[in-house]
């Protein structure tokens, strides 16, 4: 009997890897990019200053307690909590050490002094800062950030770096893979590795069906070199396929798959890297049948995608 936990070594196959279909496909997405990030900076901090204005309301800061009986015996020290004790306390404002927010706020944002002080004096918000400044910081700075993070994505350019710079087909023998046989489709014939590892249900579905679907010829689960820069960390995307149509036509696809397509399902910076990772590939669009980049949940959102470009 198999055991489920068990991890095992994957091999690559060398009848995919060797495959005129495959080295195609890889040719189209194997190259690297560099990037540079142009945005308004006046306009980022009228982003970031709404940001604040709309943030959540920030409570008073407050004191709550708990009371427990103490037994010392052979064992040690032992704690029984009791029951709740009532409402918590506010506290007052005159009462409160205050850190020092230019400080806090540039270590979590990266923005100028200069800049921090604008949004923070035009938000109208500074009053919030005495009521509770631990969490108006936290407040302050996840507003800031998710603007900062949004103006990087949408000024984001990406630039092929030359035919020199490309994941080599190579590293698919020279990189070990290793996943868990509960997390792993097995004897996979038109992956470029013998299994797959997959890291959700979605995933493993989809694996499932390209190895059903005869109008899917290659594919590969994107190993975690396969790396795409952003400015907020590495991106690795999740599949790629090549489609061949009725009449014959290739069509290849880079494919993010997801169990939802709005980008209220996906976390800010997961969302962030998918965006700059459709940016990369962008840069990557020359020559006859490039590779497309698209979401999907499923085999079938590849071939309608397949189909309307055919």
């Amino acid at each position: 009997m198999k055991n489920a936990d068990e991890r095992r070594q994957i091999r690559p196959r060398q009848a995919v890897l060797e495959s005129e279909e495959f080295r195609a496909l890889w040719d189209r997405i194997k190259f690297k990019t560099t990037y540079r990030v142009e945005f308004d900076n006046d306009a980022l901090i009228a982003e970031c200053t709404q940001a604040l204005r709309d943030a959540p309301p920030i409570a008073p800061a407050r004191l709550q307690w708990t009371k427990a009986n103490l037994t010392i015996g052979k064992a040690g020290v032992q704690a029984e909590e009791r029951p709740g004790e009532g409402m918590p306390v506010a506290l007052r404002e005159d009462d409160i050490e205050l850190p020092d927010l230019l400080t806090e706020l540039q270590d979590r944002t990266q923005l100028t002094r200069r800049s921090i002080v604008r949004i923070l004096v035009d938000s109208g918000r500074l009053g919030d800062f005495k009521r509770n400044p631990q969490e108006f910081i936290e407040t302050a700075g996840e507003a800031i950030i998710r603007r900062k993070r949004m103006a990087l994505v949408d000024g984001i350019k990406y630039q092929r770096i030359g035919d020199e710079s490309y994941f080599a087909q190579e590293l698919f023998q020279a990189e070990e893979l290793t996943g868990y046989l509960k997390n792993m489709l097995q004897d996979a014939q038109k992956s470029v590795y013998e299994a797959v590892v997959y890291d959700s249900d979605t995933e493993g579905a989809f694996a499932k069906d390209l190895e059903k679907n005869t109008a899917i010829k290659v594919y590969a689960k994107l190993p975690g070199w396969f790396r795409v820069p952003t400015p907020l960390g590495s991106y690795n995307p999740d599949w790629a396929v090549l489609v061949a149509t009725e009449d014959g036509e290739r069509l290849y696809f880079v494919v993010e798959t997801k169990a939802g397509l709005w980008t209220e399902d996906l976390l800010g910076i997961e969302d962030a890297k998918i965006r700059c990772g459709a940016r990369h590939f962008e840069a990557l669009r020359v020559g006859k049948a490039p590779a497309q980049y698209i979401k999907a949940t499923s085999v079938e959102d590849v071939l309608m995608r397949a189909l309307a470009t055919d």
